[in-house]
C-alpha cells in the first residue's frame, strides 16, 4: 500500500509541476539569493550542452539560468527514476522492461499535459531524459536486487591435523 501511495505522490508532483507556467516554477530568484557569489562559474563556463536545437551555456543564458537548466534536467532524471522504481515494485512480478515502458508512457503523458499549459513547450528531449532516468534507476534496482538475493556461498574450512 505504501508503494502505491509513493507512486501517487510522485505522479501528483509531476501533474502539478507540468501544469505550472515557467514563471510559477522559476528558481532564478532563489538561486540569485543563495548563489550570489556564483560558485564554480569559471568551471561551468566550459560546459556547452546541445539541447532542443540550441547550445545551453553560461555564456548563452547567464549563470543563474544555466544552473536552473541543470537543476530542471536533473529533476527529470531523478523524478522519472523514482517513478520507475515505484512502478517496478508495484508489479506482481517485477519486470524491468514492463516498468520501463510504463514509465516512458507516463513521461509522454507528462509532456502532453505540459503542452496544454500556457508558456510551456513539450520536448521530445525531456521524454528522452525521463527515459534515461528510468533506465538508470531500474538498472541500479536490478543490480541491487541481484546482489541482495544472491546465494551466499560459504567456504568450508579445511581442518588439517
Amino acid at each position: 500500500m505504501k508503494n502505491l501511495l509513493l507512486l501517487l505522490l510522485l505522479l501528483s508532483i509531476l501533474f502539478i509541476s507540468s501544469g505550472q507556467t515557467y514563471e510559477q516554477q522559476t528558481l532564478i530568484p532563489t538561486l540569485e539569493k543563495y548563489l550570489a557569489s556564483k560558485p564554480l562559474e569559471g568551471l561551468l563556463s566550459y560546459i556547452h550542452i546541445p539541447y532542443y536545437g540550441i547550445h545551453v551555456s553560461v555564456e548563452e543564458r547567464g549563470y543563474f539560468a544555466f544552473i536552473e537548466f541543470l537543476l530542471r534536467k536533473g529533476a527529470h532524471l531523478f523524478m522519472f527514476g523514482a517513478v520507475a522504481i515505484a512502478v517496478v515494485v508495484l508489479l506482481p512480478k517485477p519486470k524491468f522492461w514492463v516498468a520501463f515502458v510504463i514509465t516512458v508512457g507516463l513521461a509522454v503523458l507528462d509532456e502532453y499535459r505540459q503542452s496544454l499549459t500556457g508558456g510551456r513547450t513539450p520536448a521530445a528531449q525531456d521524454v528522452l531524459l525521463d527515459s534515461i532516468g528510468a533506465f538508470i534507476a531500474l538498472s541500479l534496482w536490478k543490480l541491487f536486487t541481484k546482489i541482495k538475493h544472491r546465494p551466499k556461498h560459504r567456504e568450508k574450512a579445511v581442518h588439517l591435523r
